[in-house]
């Protein structure tokens, strides 16, 4: 397994949390959390500053077009930040849980 972290944006707490819990229960994540923050983008032309809601998706990266998919489908954005980046280290009790708990994906 090669597993990664996949990070979202959403627009609201409420979004964030259902797309998390989706995730979790589809067994497309480990476990995901969650963290305001602050964006400054540019869209359509003007620059935008929007508060926003950071998802930390923790997963294993074979996954990652059916979690992309889960996404696109329930999310509220037109293009939603979708990216991911492999973790290359990491404690092995951790990395045995986060197998074990995405076991039965397919």
């Amino acid at each position: 397994m090669q597993y990664g972290l996949v990070f979202v944006t959403t627009g609201t707490e409420e979004e964030a949390k259902a797309i998390a819990s989706t995730l979790v229960e589809m067994k497309l994540a480990a476990c995901v959390s969650i963290a305001p923050m602050q964006s400054i983008y540019k869209w359509q032309g003007k620059i935008e500053r929007d508060r926003e809601w950071q998802l930390t998706i923790k997963t294993d990266l074979s996954l990652f077009s059916h979690l992309e998919a889960r996404i696109q489908e329930i999310h509220s954005y037109e293009v939603p930040e979708i990216i991911a980046i492999p973790i290359i280290s990491g404690s092995n009790s951790y990395l045995n849980w986060l197998g074990e708990s995405m076991q039965n994906s397919s």
